[in-house]
């Protein structure tokens, strides 16, 4: 399902001119793509590890698998956080500032950031074992409580009952506390912060969208051409928000506790069960085949796109000709971004 989902987003924006053109779009294909990258080169190792008890593929890999679940992890929120501040920008400032804010060289700069960014905090420290400093001293504090020769990340990787060891990824309290507040904890403030000015300036769209039409009400409910432009864009700029706010929220609730977890487990002796370590991270993994149903479901012009694609071009799903027509029918450009959502 991840696959095949975020794949059709990557194929509706390519083939689509009309969602080439919002800018918006640039950041959830690169998110599709990072989605697609944890479907493809992380999760099916997860899965047989799960399904057969032991990680055959050695230590090397291992720590391979968990760079890149750490870099696609932390890509995905960065994109999440250049899609809010993009709304910000489009929603509550003026069209020329929005203009200014995302050129194309800025939304470049930011796509190359949600992708450099996350290396430091991944190949980096992993593969130098930087997220390992300090943890083999507590052999000397554990060992009288365990009862056990082993240190604490031998005995997590090594399963005495079933013979078998696993691919762990265990974290000092500096790493866990970094790693967390900048992969999820600041960015996830950025967003707060971006969608909460959204939220207000919808409202105030709303009241003025009220105030528009009981100024049509004298003249049959009929608004000038300047009125229902700006009606149209008002509303349209309010529900793209409320999609993007409800695929940023999907995003927190899957991955919240795991980041929670990650840095609760150092301070408490790394006693987490492993059962539940499994089940955050799975939870986590859901998300990357979750944001393209929100977009099937919530967002009119992909649903177009993913239609025509489905059913080979069928000229039912496609968008009228404008021709003899008053009033455009299916998007509408503002600040420079696209949106129809009904």
């Amino acid at each position: 399902m991840a696959i095949l989902g975020n794949l059709l987003v990557m194929v509706a924006v390519c083939r689509d001119r009309q969602l080439r053109k919002i800018k918006t779009n640039y950041f959830i294909v690169s998110l599709a793509f990072a989605d697609l990258l944890v479907s493809v080169l992380v999760m099916p190792f997860g899965a047989i590890e799960l399904v057969q008890d032991i990680w055959i593929y050695g230590e090397m890999f291992c720590l391979v698998r968990t760079s890149l679940d750490v870099l696609l992890t932390t890509a995905s929120i960065f994109h999440l956080c250049c899609i809010s501040l993009d709304r910000y920008y489009a929603i509550c400032c003026q069209p020329l500032v929005y203009r200014n804010k995302m050129t194309p060289l800025r939304i470049a700069l930011m796509l190359g950031g949600c992708w450099v960014i996350p290396m430091f905090i991944s190949f980096l420290p992993i593969m130098q074992g930087w997220n390992n400093i300090g943890i083999i001293d507590l052999e000397r504090i554990s060992k009288p409580r365990l009862g056990q020769d082993l240190h604490v990340i031998e005995k997590r990787k090594f399963n005495q009952n079933s013979n078998s060891t696993y691919c762990i990824f265990m974290v000092n309290k500096p790493y866990a506390i970094t790693c967390s507040v900048v992969a999820f904890y600041i960015p996830f403030l950025l967003m707060v912060l971006a969608y909460y000015r959204i939220y207000v300036t919808a409202k105030e769209h709303a009241h003025q969208i009220q105030m528009l039409q009981r100024a049509g009400a004298p003249t049959e409910g009929r608004l000038q051409p300047t009125d229902q432009h700006s009606t149209h864009r008002m509303r349209t700029e309010t529900k793209a928000a409320k999609t993007l706010c409800i695929i940023m929220g999907c995003f927190c609730l899957c991955w919240a506790p795991f980041f929670v977890t990650n840095i609760v487990d150092p301070f408490v002796d790394y006693t987490v069960p492993g059962q539940v370590w499994t089940a955050f991270l799975w939870l986590g993994y859901i998300n990357s085949g979750l944001n393209p149903f929100l977009y099937a479901f919530l967002n009119k012009s992909f649903r177009r796109a993913f239609l025509i694609i489905l059913c080979c071009d069928d000229e039912r799903y496609r968008r009228p000709s404008i021709l003899g027509q008053t009033v455009p029918c299916s998007t509408t450009t503002i600040n420079g971004s696209t949106h129809v959502l009904r």
